[in-house]
């Protein structure tokens, strides 16, 4: 089998495949699909409840990626707790909205009272009289913030919060989405190793088989039968560690996605996946996407516009304030005396009352400005945030960059590798069987074509890795814009 066959054999996801789940139409749970934006993101957790219940995972299913992130959406707490802290900021808006509408309340008053009503003694010989007044008031009351001049910059401090928690609910979920993707390839890695310790253990038997047929013809020594003996050995431990390493990426990927650790969970990796091999655009324009589209980005520049907003908020409390009262009832009582000289009417009249006023304050110990002072450090502290933020971006944006193509040249020199080693093993082994060459030779050839065979795995699991860590540094998972890679298909084309 030659080395591009090889290869071809590796299980994985194609990029193709992995972009498709990026877009809105496929991973729709937690509000994402509809969540390109902040601003969407916050409406759908404002709306939405995550669900109650756990996902189970299913044993006799095999899981796509896509799947696995959707699975992971609904399950994670990281995500469910970044869903809720949206609900809370969009909430908050709605709170800070209702101060734009006048408050209208209804009351009703039902009493009973007993009371001493001073009387001149010519009049009442006791010099009171005693009156019983029963009481019906059913009220409607008014309270209407005519004029406030921060109620405004409070309302928008209040929508920039809530456009931030949006972007960060965004933000979890890439980075679920990211963390599912390494913890999917490394289970992808870990089975192809094992594959690759299968087949170095059948290397290592046809090798010792080898020697034991040379040993039989008295053509070779019992040290040189030992000596494979040990090598098939030695591969047997490697294919039982192997095995370990693929039981504890199964569980390890379980943990990802929120579900009971488990060796249980299987996967769908596609076999003969397109092969990411080339950068969709130069560096300078990732470099642009990542600026513009990541969803950190967008949150830090929020909570300066939070800030903006406070400063305003804070400035507001040296003016006035004019508001609106005001009641109207219908009154309704039947009062009695213990007088015999002279009886009380019953009422039944409209009454009300109306109230314009005006608040200023004059002196306040210094708490307006302490509070501007605290919302412009707030404000300095989230520029700087977003330089560091952008800094790192930047930084990050770069090193995976850098990475994918250090990955796409690692993969063409392990396809080289993996050629040269399988040569040189059978040629050596068929010296060796006609005994050109001794069996350390062999040997030598059988422990490189064993390491080739690992960074064959290694390299082109790397190539898809590192294909979604750059999706993931410039802002585009789970969302439909074009992808940062090229794929090529097993025909050769685009």
């Amino acid at each position: 089998m030659n080395a591009r066959l090889h290869i071809r054999k590796i299980n994985a996801v194609s990029l193709l495949l992995f972009i498709m789940f990026l877009c809105d139409d496929t991973a729709s749970s937690q509000c994402s699909g509809i969540a390109s934006s902040p601003g969407a993101a916050s409406s759908c957790a404002s709306h939405a409840i995550p669900d109650e219940k756990v996902t189970a995972i299913d044993p006799q299913h095999q899981y796509s990626l896509a799947d696995l992130i959707d699975i992971a959406e609904r399950n994670n707490p990281q995500t469910r707790i970044a869903w809720e802290h949206a609900k809370q900021r969009a909430n908050q808006l709605g709170i800070e909205k209702s101060e734009y509408y006048p408050l209208l309340a209804g009351a009703a008053l039902f009493a009973d009272q007993r009371f001493i009503d001073p009387f001149p003694e010519p009049l009442a010989p006791r010099g009171y009289t005693m009156v019983e007044l029963p009481l019906i008031e059913p009220q409607v009351s008014l309270q209407y913030l005519l004029l406030d001049f921060g109620r405004k910059a409070r309302v928008d401090a209040a929508r920039a919060q809530a456009l931030a928690s949006g972007a960060q609910f965004i933000k979890a979920n890439q980075d679920i989405a990211y963390a599912v993707s390494g913890d999917y390839y490394a289970l992808v890695t870990a089975q192809e190793r094992l594959q690759a310790a299968k087949d170095t253990l059948k290397t290592a038997q046809t090798t010792q088989d080898a020697a034991e047929a040379r040993l039989a013809n008295g053509r070779a020594t019992m040290p040189d039968v030992l000596n494979a003996r040990a090598e098939t050995a030695q591969a047997t431990f490697d294919l039982e560690a192997a095995d370990g390493d693929e039981k504890i990426a199964r569980v390890t990927l379980a943990e990802a996605i929120g579900v009971e650790p488990s060796p249980d969970i299987s996967i769908d990796a596609k076999r003969n996946a397109p092969l990411p091999t080339a950068l969709t655009f130069p560096i300078d324009q990732l470099i642009s996407r990542a600026m513009a589209d990541r969803p950190d980005l967008m949150a830090q520049m929020f909570e300066i516009r939070r800030a903006d907003d406070e400063i305003r908020s804070a400035k507001s409390a040296y003016l006035p304030r004019i508001a609106l009262s005001g009641k109207v009832a219908q009154t309704s009582g039947w009062p009695s005396t213990d007088q015999a000289q002279g009886q009380l009417g019953h009422a039944n009249e409209t009454t009300w009352s109306a109230a314009l006023s005006v608040e200023w304050t004059i002196f306040d110990g210094g708490s307006r400005k302490n509070r501007k002072a605290l919302a412009e450090s707030e404000k300095r502290e989230a520029a700087d945030e977003l330089r560091d933020k952008r800094d790192q971006a930047q930084r990050q944006v770069w090193s995976s960059y850098i990475a994918f193509r250090t990955a796409l040249r690692q993969e063409e020199a392990a396809i080289a590798l993996l050629s040269a080693a399988n040569t040189s093993y059978s040629a050596s082994l068929d010296a060796y069987k006609y005994g050109v060459k001794n069996l350390v030779d062999v040997v030598t050839a059988e422990r490189q074509l064993a390491l080739a065979r690992l960074s064959s795995v290694s390299a082109r699991s790397r190539v898809f890795t590192e294909a979604v860590r750059l999706e993931s540094v410039t802002g585009n998972l789970l969302r439909s814009l074009p992808p940062a890679t090229t794929t090529q298909d097993k025909d050769g084309g685009k």
